[in-house]
């Protein structure tokens, strides 16, 4: 077998490309979450806590020059290291709320399984040749 039909009969099994179709959904999917807690929750939990802002939360690691904005991002352009404890906070909650939400999904999809699974089947039709043995054996009954 060559190396280009071995990759194609590999790339080309249900599994490779459910993986593919998975991780792309995912990663819209991780956008979507990550605008909703940088959008809508961060600013709602900022608003109790007095207005403030968790992304631009850090401890600067270095002395700040005082001619340079104090933003988290103007001291990552500077080259001043920083622990950004705001910003990891905003990206943690980012993650429990994608874990809970596949929980959630994962939870549903499992539910709707066990309905299937326990539905009943319809009867299955016999094969051709039992319904042709029936019929001759109530003809010969006759």
């Amino acid at each position: 077998m060559s190396f280009m039909s071995e990759f194609k009969a590999f790339a080309m099994k249900g599994n490779v490309v459910d993986l593919a179709v998975g991780v792309i959904i995912g990663a819209a999917f991780g956008k979507i979450v990550d605008s909703v807690v940088a959008d809508l929750i961060m600013p709602i939990v900022g608003a109790l806590f007095g207005g403030l802002d968790f992304s631009n939360y850090f401890i600067a690691l270095k002395a700040v020059p005082p001619d340079l904005p104090h933003t988290l991002a103007d001291l990552r352009k500077a080259g001043i290291p920083v622990f950004a404890w705001g910003n990891f906070l905003t990206i943690a909650l980012n993650f429990v709320i994608l874990a809970f939400i596949i929980f959630i999904m994962v939870k549903q999809i499992n539910r709707l399984k066990r309905e299937e699974a326990a539905a009943p089947a319809a009867p299955a039709e016999p094969p051709e040749e039992v319904v042709l043995l029936r019929q001759i054996r109530d003809s010969l009954s006759k």
